[in-house]
């Protein structure tokens, strides 16, 4: 009977030292890592391990001829920028290989404001003292005018963007709108639904237009079809937006002058988001969305170039060297954020690393 009785007791602690969840399960593990080896551990016989270093954004400032009062910038595909000289009436062109700058008269009364390369890589202007749209050739400089129909007063001209179908489209704060058909030659001209205010312009990837209405506080959608436009308010009453720009959803991101925020328009569910830059007193003016999907803007409260990351949302700030730069206008290549110191008659390059 004692003998059974032992046995018994054996068999229940054997038992018991597999039970699933008792700290005998890893006891055995334990010890064989507490206690004395022979041989040295792999980590040890491992390389070190490499960091990489991550780029940081670089900033650079090429001077242009003193009274250009440089406005609008539009990188081109042979690495030129194009930029509109307002305070001489001439379309300028720098070779940031050489620094070097060179300018195209624009004709009588010329005052440019906007540039953009369009899909003829051709820079084409919006000019308010002609009161009409201007190509100039890359190559002779020969200058083209498309001006607008007869009887249109002077529209203000601000900025252009070429739609996906090739239309050209542009904004005037006298409160128009209109569009020219290159091929055609074609040039149409509306009126703003809520009167003065078109200010910047921007195509989605889905082909549709929208435009920021500066003294109208909204955005609107141009039709490309009809030609229609319909205003958008963001939730802030009196923000000011004055330019906009798609990123690859086709979000519609403003800049809000006077309540110193970018927003976020979402055409899927006419949803709206908006972030206030940092800094006391900021001043939303320009807004490009870059082939990152980041988001930048310029702060003239904080005299600065603004980046804002959409997932993170974080800014970070970069701010320019020479007082009152006024920077007013961004537009990039991969890798490269370009924008005009019409203060300072300088032009400004970050590159990003990316």
């Amino acid at each position: 009977m004692r003998s059974r009785a032992a046995l018994v007791v054996l068999l229940a602690l054997g038992v018991a030292g597999c039970a699933p969840g008792g700290d005998e399960r890893t006891a055995p593990t334990t010890a064989a890592l507490a206690g004395p080896s022979t041989s040295r551990p792999l980590v040890d016989d491992a390389p070190p391990p490499t960091t990489t270093a991550v780029p940081q954004p670089q900033m650079q400032t090429f001077a242009v001829p003193a009274g250009a009062r440089p406005h609008d910038v539009a990188p081109a595909a042979d690495g030129t920028v194009w930029y509109t000289a307002q305070g001489s009436g001439e379309l300028g062109r720098l070779d940031p290989r050489t620094g070097q700058t060179k300018h195209v008269k624009l004709g009588p009364g010329s005052a440019p404001h906007g540039v953009i390369v369009g899909p003829d890589g051709a820079p084409w202007i919006t000019d308010g003292g002609l009161n009409a749209i201007v190509r100039v050739d890359p190559r002779t400089d020969e200058v083209t005018r498309y001006p607008m129909p007869s009887g249109t007063p002077s529209i203000n001209f601000n900025t252009a963007v070429f739609g996906k179908d090739g239309t050209l489209w542009f904004t005037g704060q006298a409160g128009y709108y209109g569009r020219v058909t290159p091929g055609a030659g074609r040039v149409d001209v509306y009126p703003a639904p809520r009167g003065r205010g078109p200010y910047g312009i921007t195509a989605t990837p889905d082909g549709s237009v929208y435009y920021a209405s500066l003294a109208g506080d909204h955005i609107a959608r141009i039709d490309p079809a009809t030609a229609q436009a319909t205003p958008i308010d963001p939730p802030t009453a009196g923000q000011g937006a004055r330019r906009v720009w798609s990123d690859s959803a086709g979000r519609v991101w403003v800049s809000e002058w006077n309540a110193g925020q970018v927003g976020m328009y979402d055409p899927r569910n006419q949803s709206w988001r908006e972030w206030r830059l940092p800094g006391g007193r900021p001043q939303a003016y320009a807004v490009y969305v870059d082939d990152k999907d980041k988001v930048w803007l310029t702060d003239f409260g904080g005299n600065a170039i603004v980046r804002f990351d959409p997932l993170t949302e974080q800014f970070t700030s970069f701010p320019l060297a020479e007082a009152n730069a006024n920077v007013r206008q961004l537009l990039g290549r991969p890798g490269e954020l370009w924008g005009a110191e019409s203060g300072a008659d300088r032009l400004v390059v970050i590159r990003t690393g990316d």
